[in-house]
């Protein structure tokens, strides 16, 4: 398998942009990892996300790359089930998304963290 360019954004990864991306509108700005597999079955028939640990190893080097945010949902909201780890598009993120296909996979994608807000 050939390795990742570290200047370029996965398949997957851009798939998890553009569905946190595409839930914006909806008023849904949080997401949890479960529910993002399911929205990107639906909506895009995914064959990128092979396994969750897959997805969630994705969330985090996107969180690495300062294009998503994450925090544990409150205790509160809990109550009965294991806490979730709620992900937010950041505005990085969401102009990575925006710009398309060919600005996603051939711009840096650390350097696209370094770019100012």
């Amino acid at each position: 398998m050939p390795r990742r360019k570290s200047e370029t954004l996965l398949p997957l990864e851009i798939e998890i942009l553009d569905a946190a991306l595409a839930m914006l509108p909806s008023g849904q700005a949080t997401f949890h990892g479960f529910g993002l597999a399911q929205t990107m079955r639906v909506g895009s028939a995914s064959r990128s996300l092979t396994a969750h640990g897959t997805l969630y190893k994705a969330l985090g080097r996107l969180e690495e790359f300062g294009l998503l945010t994450s925090r544990w949902e409150d205790a509160t909201v809990a109550e009965g089930r294991p806490r979730r780890r709620l992900y937010e598009l950041t505005s990085q993120g969401a102009g990575v998304a925006q710009r398309g296909p060919a600005g996603r996979t051939t711009g840096p994608a650390r350097r696209v963290a370094a770019e100012p807000a």
